[in-house]
């Protein structure tokens, strides 16, 4: 299927690794012009060859900004003042007892995985109203649905960032300019890679235990009983970037593999 997504300009956030390059990889394939973007600049640079290499499209380029810095922000932003789709993908999390969790604690969450989006979407959101055609997609997570009692303060920035993709959406009337959220549910990227292997040598059990406890106590809500692979949540997130889903807008969209116990 022909997604029609040739020539259109993508950014997607934290893409060097994980969900967001997933992302940017299947954006690529499909034609569209691709901004990579991480903290580091080498290593975007070395990520923005290997998706080269990897899709055969060459207009694949890269942008290194630290969210948590609003000058780096700002910095992208002159370097790339308009965007045909923006997916906001960057996002940090960390299991913390809700009484150890400091004020700074909440406030860089915030900035990083909330602020993040609403800057860069600030910018773009009324360039692409001006020209009648946009994406704007907000990746939060099943956990704004059911907020972990080990993270709260990421459960909120997720369930914020339902909320202003929503809102956006509500200012797109009459237009062909969509805003949607997608909630995937436990994806086996790095980060999370690094948590079990952390938490198997924590409880002294192997990966494999350790994966089949998780999804019997923590989330033993999941059907499908395993780790989600990033590509099946940019399979979404590509359909959902395309021209083809311009009925889809102010919706929450579910790979979640059934953890959230609610058929809507």
């Amino acid at each position: 299927m022909d997604l029609k997504l040739k020539d259109k300009t993508a950014l997607v956030t934290s893409s060097t690794a994980g969900i967001g390059n997933a992302i940017a990889r299947s954006l690529a394939a499909e034609g569209a012009v691709v901004y990579i973007n991480g903290r580091d600049q080498t290593k975007v640079n070395q990520v923005v060859e290997k998706l080269i290499a990897e899709t055969g499209n060459t207009n694949i380029n890269g942008i290194a900004a630290d969210f948590s810095d609003k000058q780096q922000v700002d910095a992208l932003l002159n370097k790339l003042p308009e965007v045909d789709i923006l997916v906001n993908n960057v996002g940090i999390f960390e299991p913390k007892e809700f009484k150890t969790i400091t004020d700074e604690d909440w406030l860089k969450f915030f900035e990083v995985n909330v602020l993040s989006g609403v800057r860069l979407a600030r910018v773009y959101f009324d360039k692409m109203l001006a020209k009648n055609w946009g994406r704007i997609i907000f990746i939060s997570s099943e956990s704004a649905v059911q907020i972990p009692a080990e993270m709260i303060h990421y459960g909120m920035t997720k369930t914020a960032q339902i909320a202003i993709a929503r809102g956006l959406a509500e200012l797109t009337v009459g237009t062909s300019v969509t805003v949607n959220s997608v909630l995937p549910g436990p994806t086996f990227s790095e980060g999370v890679g690094d948590f079990m292997k952390a938490l198997a040598a924590d409880q002294g059990k192997t990966d494999a235990e350790m994966e089949k406890e998780f999804f019997t106590n923590m989330r033993g809500t999941s059907l499908i009983k395993r780790f989600i692979d990033p590509a099946e949540i940019a399979s979404m997130v590509t359909y959902i970037a395309s021209p083809l889903s311009s009925a889809t807008n102010g919706a929450v969209l579910r790979t979640d593999g059934g953890v959230i116990k609610t058929a809507f």
